[in-house]
């Protein structure tokens, strides 16, 4: 059992013995349907706090040959499921959360070198048979491994995008962390290797030019959600339930953190709901993701139309917003929309597919977009 490759199952442990847990266990269904096809290359963007990592632990536990998880997911969804067995604990996993390699790494200009580095060095002791000393980079080991064994592995990725958002001014990062992904998922010789990659963080792939970087993967976005809308936060009969069990009234709870709406799914922010029901407290639970100081300055830009589309939606108004030009980073902003599609990748703002329209999904985020306001003292 290594750190990066064939983890164990601790993690999702830990959230199963948490006093609040909300079945998930249905997006393994999916990702079993699409294992070793084209479709296998999925990239879940969601907000922070939105459950990102508790998912990546699902899948490490579910899919690592280093456990045996079949008691840890008895009675939950996919144990009702009849491929159930037929991949529980059965493939190598590399499970990687970047955000956590480039503080270990010491700097963004290590990360990369970081995690190549690591993970030959685990994958050597797991084929200890199989030369790997001239190999520098992981890619290039996964398919001497696959030629040599035909073993393919699951990689899943966690905050996979925080190089592309915390340093996005540096040319060299980007352009190291861009070739590190390409080879691991890009072209046909990975998918020799890759029984599944799953990747998930706050933004969709980053888009070179014309095209993306990887445009090999299926985008499941908050502005495209798809089959796994159930899947990326709390549903309305999930939070009516848990309503009833603490005796929360449902109206209200609504009022406060609904809004999300990803196909005919209401979407709930899983951390916002939990704090209110341990917690019996209605308020804004938002200022500690990390992002609210991302929001001043993206709301003080001085395209035209922004100002005024955010005191509009302040005041419960929609906003018509076209989110094709966002190049999913965190510098190349071109327009209010641009601005207005990012805050809704943050979770600061809902978005209505079918009208092509922005606005602030519940008094949470009202509230928090009213600080920043008041902050920046707009006397409108």
């Amino acid at each position: 059992m290594g750190r990066f490759v064939n983890p164990g199952n601790e993690a999702f442990r830990v959230v199963l013995n948490s006093e609040i847990y909300i079945d998930k266990t249905g997006l393994i269904e999916y990702t079993n349907k699409v294992m070793n096809t084209t479709q296998a290359f999925i990239c879940n963007s969601r907000p922070r706090r939105f459950g990102k990592s508790i998912t990546a632990d699902m899948l490490t536990a579910y899919y690592s040959r280093a456990c045996d998880s079949e008691k840890l997911f008895e009675g939950l969804e996919i144990s009702r499921k009849n491929d159930f067995k037929k991949h529980l604990n059965k493939y190598d996993v590399i499970h990687l959360d970047v955000q956590w390699c480039m503080m270990d790494a010491g700097s963004p200009e290590t990360t990369v070198a970081y995690m190549n580095e690591h993970l030959i060095s685990e994958l050597q002791e797991i084929y200890p048979d199989i030369v790997l000393d001239n190999d520098e980079k992981v890619y290039g080991v996964l398919s001497r491994i696959n030629a040599a064994t035909g073993k393919k592995f699951v990689v899943i990725i966690d905050e996979w995008d925080v190089l592309i958002r915390d340093e996005a001014l540096n040319q060299k990062v980007q352009d190291e962390y861009i070739g590190f992904l390409r080879g691991l998922f890009k072209g046909s010789e990975p998918t020799k290797y890759i029984q599944l990659a799953y990747l998930t963080g706050i933004l969709p792939i980053k888009k070179i030019g014309t095209q993306s970087a990887l445009n090999n993967f299926s985008e499941f976005t908050m502005l495209d959600a798809s089959v796994l809308a159930p899947y990326i936060g709390f549903t309305e009969a999930e939070v009516r339930n848990l309503c009833a069990k603490y005796n929360e009234d449902y109206a209200k709870v609504k009022q406060w953190y609904d809004g999300y709406m990803l196909e005919e799914y209401q979407i709930y922010n899983p951390k916002a709901v939990v704090s209110l029901m341990l917690r019996g407290k209605y308020k804004s639970y938002w200022s500690d993701t990390g992002t609210y100081e991302a929001v001043v300055p993206l709301i003080n830009m001085g395209f035209d139309g922004l100002k005024t589309a955010i005191i509009e939606m302040i005041s419960g108004t929609a906003v018509e917003v076209d989110v094709s030009s966002f190049q999913n980073d965190t510098i190349s902003f071109a327009n209010r929309d641009d601005v207005l599609t990012y805050l809704i990748h943050l979770g600061y703002l809902g978005y209505d597919e079918k009208n092509q329209t922005a606005f602030i999904p519940n008094e949470e985020i009202r509230q928090e977009l009213m600080k920043a306001v008041k902050r920046k003292k707009w006397n409108e």
